[in-house]
């Protein structure tokens, strides 16, 4: 059993850097790592003044602003990663969804898609390995989706961009083993965002909690307890997996 004091006293000098950690799922990951006394930087599209959250008052909550539909912004932020010292852990969390049908979907759709949802945290995992390699330690954590291990109508952009993300958290996780660099994916299924109440009614949310074997949908602070045991000291062997926190849904 993982004693938390415990991941408190590995953290204080531990440098982390999630991407879209401005609020969901990415933000609860953030204030997590926060929590274990981590140096964390979090990157958003909006001006850091936007953000009214109180983890952006804390000393070792850094902002960086970033726009992945832009490849100077990402280069940008590559750049800074290559700069640093020390980076022990990089979530890659920033994602967008378009749903459309087949035929509707442009070809800026996909290329956005692709930008920010597998492009990014290529890039991003490159310099971020550069870093890692020169310490012979680190942790890149990749967010994935069960829209990558099952699909339906109206996701197919999304599917085949979560479906990228999966085939790269393997081979990465080949290639950089030897620098004891663990790459790993989390695919959530149905999270109780901010986001999820905005689009869904309480009706729609009812409904589809019936759906999921355990009954409702997960927490974010669920997923992020799974992120920092994943990209913590106490994982040291397990690399290349896709671990899927749905409450057992993709099973039925």
């Amino acid at each position: 059993m993982i004693d938390e004091q415990d991941l408190v006293n590995q953290a204080p000098d531990r440098v982390v850097l999630v991407t879209g950690g401005t609020r969901g799922i990415g933000l609860e990951i953030a204030c997590q790592f926060l929590e274990t006394g981590a140096e964390v930087y979090v990157t958003g599209t909006k001006q850091e003044s936007d953000y009214d959250h109180p983890a952006f008052k804390e000393d070792r909550f850094n902002y960086f602003r970033a726009d992945f539909t832009n490849n100077e912004s990402l280069d940008r932020l590559a750049a800074f990663i290559v700069s640093l010292d020390k980076l022990d852990v990089l979530v890659n969390n920033a994602g967008i969804n378009i749903i459309k049908s087949l035929n509707d979907v442009t070809s800026y759709d996909y290329d956005n898609l692709q930008a920010v949802n597998c492009r990014a945290p290529y890039m991003l995992s490159k310099a971020a390995s550069k870093v890692m390699s020169l310490n012979k330690k680190g942790w890149i954590l990749n967010l994935g989706s069960i829209w990558s291990v099952i699909s339906k109508s109206m996701r197919s952009l999304y599917s085949t961009s979560k479906s990228g993300i999966t085939g790269m958290t393997r081979s990465m996780a080949v290639e950089l083993a030897s620098s004891n660099i663990l790459v790993n994916c989390i695919s959530p299924g149905f999270v109780m965002t901010d986001l999820t109440r905005s689009s869904l009614s309480s009706i729609e949310i009812e409904e589809l909690s019936t759906k999921v074997p355990m009954e409702r949908f997960a927490e974010p602070a669920e997923i992020a307890r799974t992120a920092i045991f994943l990209t913590s000291e106490e994982n040291t062997y397990l690399t290349g997996q896709n671990i899927i926190v749905d409450g057992g849904f993709t099973n039925v």
